[in-house]
């Protein structure tokens, strides 16, 4: 949003390109065709494809780089980003393409109070739909590669350095996918999220898992992407004073946001939002 002054000398306010496009939406009342089970079913569907991602280039990185961590990390953050980019691409119609439990929460604090964005009977089953989905791409990537389908990861990563990089992995997250939901360009979500998650696996010193669901998943294989159990509860409260602090930053730099609830992630319509 900006301001233009008219010949009266009186300024107007100016709309993002396709701002008007979106509010036009929400006041139309039109209700989306996908029912909440084809929504839960998106989000359990793509957290779980993400998962398989996140694992297999891991698994498939250590056994074509074996000596080579660096070389892993790289291969292995690549795929993760080509592969987020196109699940959210695929699944962001339906149900935004959250694969993540606090940025479903998120989206129901930003529109609770003018009844936008995910329904709180809904975050629930989002994550429920999410944590399902994350331990069944564990076991898929496992399954895939000829390992154990359970296993317990080893893995033990807890350390401040690693705790303040998963803060800031995160808070990045939430404040690339608000600001662009605010900004009227959650059509370029798929890009910009993929790209920021593609680049924080490599400046935060913990790969920048900034999703508690996926974090229980990768508990469930003893590989490059694994991480032991011990250590999950401490990411995840990071990751949840993570999406805080970039809640704080998106609602101070943009005081309207809840306005932006239906497009965090993608442009979608949740019947029974207000529009």
């Amino acid at each position: 949003m900006s301001w233009q002054p008219t010949r009266s000398g009186v300024e107007r306010r100016v709309e993002p390109a396709g701002a008007q496009e979106f509010s036009d939406t929400h006041r139309s009342g039109r209700r989306s065709p996908y029912g909440p089970g084809r929504r839960f079913a998106a989000e359990y569907l793509g957290t779980a494809l993400l998962v398989a991602v996140v694992i297999g280039s891991g698994i498939s990185a250590q056994r074509w780089s074996p000596s080579d961590l660096g070389l892993q990390v790289l291969e292995s953050s690549i795929a993760i980003m080509l592969g987020l980019w196109v699940l959210i691409l695929v699944f962001g119609p339906i149900s935004g393409a959250h694969f993540n439990p606090v940025v479903s929460v998120v989206d129901w604090v930003l529109g609770r109070r003018i009844g936008r964005g995910l329904p709180g009977s809904e975050v629930f089953a989002y994550a429920i739909a999410q944590t399902l989905g994350a331990v069944s791409g564990a076991i898929l990537a496992n399954i895939m590669f000829d390992l154990a389908p359970l296993q317990i990861s080893t893995n033990h990563r807890v350390t401040t350095g690693h705790l303040v990089g998963e803060l800031v992995a995160t808070a990045g997250l939430l404040s690339v996918i608000l600001a662009l939901a605010r900004s009227a360009r959650p059509a370029l979500s798929a890009a910009a999220v993929s790209a920021y998650i593609g680049a924080a696996c490599w400046f935060t010193s913990s790969t920048a898992f900034a999703n508690p669901a996926i974090t229980l998943g990768r508990t469930l294989s003893d590989t490059l992407a694994g991480i032991a159990p011990a250590s999950a509860p401490a990411y995840i409260a990071a990751q949840i004073v993570g999406a805080a602090i970039g809640l704080a930053i998106i609602s101070w730099f943009y005081p309207d946001a809840p306005a932006a609830a239906d497009n965090v992630t993608v442009l979608h319509r949740v019947p029974g939002s207000r529009r």
